[in-house]
């Protein structure tokens, strides 16, 4: 069973100070990545990444991840090798389609359709093995379909699943969280396209909210409130929502771990103290 690994997504903005002191903040808290989204309204990826890496002297900094519809491959080849040259090759390079229609429409690109996405990202893919020299950064791939789980199993060294799924009827690519059972499905569907290509990557999963609480039901029917597809016991039971004390937290950690493989935990900048709790008990 492979070592828990845990990671950081930050989306605020801020001065170069504030950048490097929450980057230091956590290294402090143990955190193992440092990582960095690419949407149109937040900082630029690879001087944000650049930044984290001159900051913080001992995590791993990456992309989670970048759509790859706004890269040229070859151009995004010559700032990937760059950025793992300038970072000491702590480098992670997370990739994935991109989802959101607004973005691509404001950035002139074509939204096109789920399969001219991963049309693209293959593309990029390809690209990317033919130009990075060797050893190259650590390639992380996310998604959910089978065709993008495949591609995932075949290329990547990390599969970041969603633990998301499209809301029926939408064209703007709004997305709500799975229930256990569909990431069940997702993960057995990964797990045979591995077992085809004779590939043994790491699986990560992105939580979307940690809840420090005492009652785990009334939080997580408040929560369930909010949506009209998963129950109280679904909202419990979502591997992207961690619900209760530190303690009952880890033990959620630990329990996602054996239950689907996912052994590497990234949260979102707002839960990073939060979590920090957490991983001291996973670690203790």
């Amino acid at each position: 069973m492979r070592e828990f690994r845990f990671g950081v997504n930050f989306l605020n903005p801020g001065s170069a100070d504030e950048w490097a002191a929450k980057c230091r903040r956590a290294e402090s808290l143990g955190y193992d990545v440092l990582l960095v989204p690419d949407h149109l309204e937040l900082p630029a990826p690879f001087p944000s990444v650049l930044a984290a890496a001159q900051a913080a002297e001992r995590p791993r900094v990456g992309t989670f991840v970048l759509n790859a519809a706004f890269w040229n491959p070859v151009l995004l080849a010559r700032d990937v090798v760059s950025t793992d040259r300038l970072t000491g090759g702590r480098l992670e390079l997370g990739l994935g389609t991109g989802y959101v229609r607004d973005e691509f429409e404001e950035a002139g690109i074509d939204f096109g359709t789920p399969r001219s996405r991963v049309d693209h990202l293959e593309k990029t893919l390809t690209e990317l093995r033919r130009l990075l020299p060797e050893p190259h950064p650590t390639i992380l791939l996310g998604g959910s379909g089978n065709r993008m789980l495949r591609l995932a199993a075949r290329h990547a060294d990390i599969i970041a699943f969603t633990g998301g799924e499209s809301v029926p009827g939408a064209t703007d690519g709004s997305m709500r969280l799975s229930s256990a059972e569909t990431v069940d499905d997702r993960v057995a569907a990964a797990r045979r396209f591995v077992t085809e290509y004779d590939r043994d990557p790491e699986f990560n999963i992105l939580v979307q909210q940690v809840v420090e609480t005492t009652d785990r039901t009334a939080a997580a029917t408040e929560i369930a409130a909010q949506m009209d597809h998963l129950s109280v016991v679904e909202v419990l039971d979502a591997p992207t929502l961690l619900i209760g004390t530190p303690a009952e937290m880890a033990d959620q950690v630990r329990e996602r771990r054996e239950r689907y493989g996912f052994s590497y935990v990234t949260v979102l900048e707002p839960a990073m103290e939060a979590f920090a709790k957490v991983m001291r008990e996973v670690r203790d």
